[in-house]
């Protein structure tokens, strides 16, 4: 099985690889704008844009993937919000491009999407909540599910809420390594703790795309950690897990914070559907916070 991932050198797409890589019956073919920030064992890397048409059609024709596992997006929210013809154009568009290309090819599409389409009024949310988002990230993506839903291909949406990890060039942060950090350096945070998320391991994460890719999964998805947590819980869990200064985090609330783009206030995923279909079974946060305290060793 050829299975095709976008945005390779992202959070998640360092984890698919990973996952893809130690699966003897799948080849996997790994695309990003830039080389590859880290090495694979085996695979192929293609140096792919996807917000240009005529790449996309080229290297998708010529790969012929049976599963396209899209990661790739804008999804700096502020960014979005200032940048909007950006956004749309690597959000919106560049899934346009891909459809196109992936069902002449006969290729499953996954598409990862965001809790950001919901207006944060209620949750958790299953995946017949109605979206309604506050911001143009999740405006972008919400456009996005519903190029992928109208369009003649089999495909899959898996959304997913604040994803944390460890990427191989720790270029990326999150919420957890942000707090591990500052908390190390001696420096007071503010955290709030009014808004509520399920926090999600990007290694969990990555194993939803790679569970719905083996199934050939259609239909929207929620994957995501279990535990409805604020991020001031985030914070307070981390610091006791990697025996930090608590006395340093200060709880706050959203209004303290003025920021380009509004945040749902509730959101988090009920995600029984994953479970029972796909066989997704996710860590523990404290068990997530001890897969990256060993990845930080390394």
């Amino acid at each position: 099985m050829i299975i095709m991932v976008t945005g390779s050198n992202g959070l998640l797409g360092q984890k698919l690889s990973a996952i893809l890589e130690s699966q003897s019956d799948v080849t996997p073919v790994f695309t990003a704008r830039k080389s590859l920030t880290y090495s694979t064992k085996r695979g192929r890397f293609l140096s792919l844009d996807i917000s240009k048409r005529d790449e996309v059609l080229a290297v998708v024709s010529d790969v012929k993937p049976n599963v396209i596992i899209h990661t790739a997006a804008m999804t700096q929210v502020d960014d979005c919000e200032t940048k909007k013809e950006e956004c749309w154009l690597h959000n919106v568009v560049a899934t346009q491009f891909l459809v196109e290309a992936a069902a002449p090819a006969g290729s499953h599409f996954i598409h990862v999407s965001t809790d950001f389409i919901f207006d944060g009024k209620t949750g958790p949310l299953d995946e017949t909540a109605f979206p309604a988002p506050v911001n143009y990230y999740g405006e972008s993506k919400l456009a996005a599910e519903e190029i992928v839903k109208n369009y003649s291909l089999n495909w899959a949406i898996l959304r997913t809420v604040l994803v944390y990890g460890v990427a191989h060039d720790m270029s990326r942060s999150n919420i957890v390594l942000w707090v591990k950090k500052n908390l190390e350096e001696g420096k007071p945070i503010k955290v709030v703790n009014d808004q509520w998320r399920t926090p999600t391991l990007a290694e969990d994460l990555a194993m939803g795309c790679w569970l719905a890719a083996q199934r050939k999964a259609t239909g929207i998805f929620h994957v995501s950690g279990e535990e409805m947590m604020t991020p001031y819980d985030i914070a307070t869990r981390t610091a006791r897990f990697f025996k930090l200064d608590e006395s340093l985090i200060t709880k706050t609330d959203s209004t303290q914070f003025r920021q380009p783009a509004l945040r749902p206030m509730k959101t988090g995923f009920i995600i029984e559907k994953a479970k029972q279909m796909l066989g997704y079974r996710p860590h523990t946060f404290e068990e997530g916070l001890e897969l990256i305290k060993h990845q930080l060793l390394k």
